[in-house]
């Protein structure tokens, strides 16, 4: 059974030719169906977000998701959405450190 990988706020905005701060808006306002992800961080279904761009902007439907092309973009978009991570993981590294030569 294969997941189906759901949609980010920053896919949407690319996929619409929006800026974020739009796609959040209209998530709250409805007009295009979003899913919480451990209460807080949105997420949207591929095939809801092609239906809504094929009723609002029948001119805008592309056929795939664009995908980030470049190394640069990939690491970009990697340290976008782990960041959090990253931090948490290095300040524990460093408390470890702290702890056991202090």
């Amino acid at each position: 059974m294969s997941e189906e990988k759901l949609l980010t706020v920053r896919d949407v905005s690319i996929l619409l030719k929006v800026s974020e701060k739009e796609v959040m808006d209209l998530a709250q306002a409805g007009v295009i169906p979003a899913y919480k992800v451990g209460g807080v961080f949105l997420r949207f279904k591929k095939d809801q977000i092609y239906e809504y761009q094929k009723s609002a902007h029948p001119s805008l439907v592309k056929t795939a998701p664009p995908q980030p092309s470049s190394l640069k973009e990939k690491i970009s978009d990697f340290f976008y959405f782990y960041d959090f991570y990253i931090l948490s993981a290095l300040l524990i590294f460093l408390l470890l450190v702290v702890i056991f030569k202090g």
